[in-house]
């Protein structure tokens, strides 16, 4: 066993003392060099073009609104290309492992040896790349959950099964007063009137379940409690004009999938005269039209409740 053991590390030190140990080194070196370059040009390549809308967002939904949605837009593509990035030096030294120290023969090689620069890389760069994801991910949660004292518009979002109420409020919190209110039905789709370029608050409630405010161009999703919970958030500013779907996403009940609103976005101007229209008793509809609006929903359309008597079994409803 000691002369094995003696015979092995001679080998190991003949090996490691030959003449095309050096250059074997400094070519394992020269490919270790070239894949970093590699990867360092790959990573500029992708963030040098609009990578989120060359490969569809990496599933990230597209085309938000709001500056809160475009920062959440904006570190999911940049997390995608550090991954990228990573998994192409990591994929690279595997397959530069497998070429490199493929088997050659039947010698068991050396089981003593390490390399310390290696073993510190792997195991401070994850702690390094986690690091830094927190950090942006911190930054940009802390930002997108902001909220103001003084937002320009305050919504109180009431949700009930099925359907949506929109309370145009005076100020924040259960003791401001509704200015005026939109309430969605089973023949009508309640449309929320907002304007572009103003901050705007939205407050949330259930009467009776928990439901889910979702507008997927707002690129947020908050739960609506029922009780005292009142789940609140900002949006700093609504950039772009246009009519947009809104949806319950929680399962609520047996309507769930038909618990739409829609969004409509329009000039400040409009809005205020909406606002004004609503104030002096006129429908949505009515207040809609008098803006030069289309005074129905244009992204969806009112469920069909299916009450009546030939619902189930309608062949033998008349028997």
């Amino acid at each position: 066993m000691v002369a094995r053991s003696s015979e092995v590390r001679h080998s190991a030190v003949r090996h490691s003392a030959s003449p095309g140990a050096g250059a074997r080194r400094r070519r394992g070196a020269g490919r270790l060099a070239g894949l970093g370059l590699g990867g360092a040009a790959l990573l500029v390549l992708l963030t040098g073009c609009d990578v989120g809308k060359t490969f569809a967002g990496f599933g990230w939904p597209q085309g938000g609104i709001t500056p809160e949605s475009q920062r959440m837009y904006d570190l999911w593509i940049a997390s995608c290309i550090a991954a990228l990035a990573v998994g192409v030096f990591v994929w690279g030294l595997i397959f530069w492992c497998v070429v490199r120290y493929r088997k050659r023969g039947n010698e068991l090689p050396v089981q003593t040896r390490y390399n310390l620069p290696m073993e510190f890389l792997y195991t401070i760069a994850p702690i390094l790349v986690v690091s830094v994801l927190f950090y942006y991910t911190a930054v940009v949660q802390t930002d997108v959950n902001k909220t103001s004292k003084n937002p320009d518009v305050t919504v109180e979002v009431v949700a009930f099964k099925w359907n949506w109420q929109f309370n145009y409020r005076d100020g924040q919190g259960t003791d401001a007063n509704t200015v005026a209110s939109v309430l969605g039905t089973s023949e009508v789709i309640p449309v929320l009137v907002l304007p572009t370029g103003r901050s705007i608050r939205f407050e949330e409630t259930s009467r009776d379940v928990i439901h889910s405010f979702w507008v997927p161009e707002l690129l947020f999703k908050r739960d609506v409690m029922p009780g005292n919970v009142r789940n609140v958030f900002e949006v700093s500013s609504l950039d772009a004009e246009g009519a947009y779907v809104g949806r319950c996403a929680e399962l609520c009940g047996t309507y769930h999938a038909f618990m739409n609103f829609e969004l409509r976005v329009v000039s400040p101007e409009k809005y205020d005269r909406f606002l004004a229209a609503k104030r002096d008793g006129k429908s949505t509809q009515e207040a809609l039209s008098a803006i030069g609006e289309d005074p129905y929903a244009k992204t969806t359309k009112p469920f069909d409740t299916r009450r009546d008597k030939s619902n189930f079994n309608p062949a033998t409803a008349g028997s």
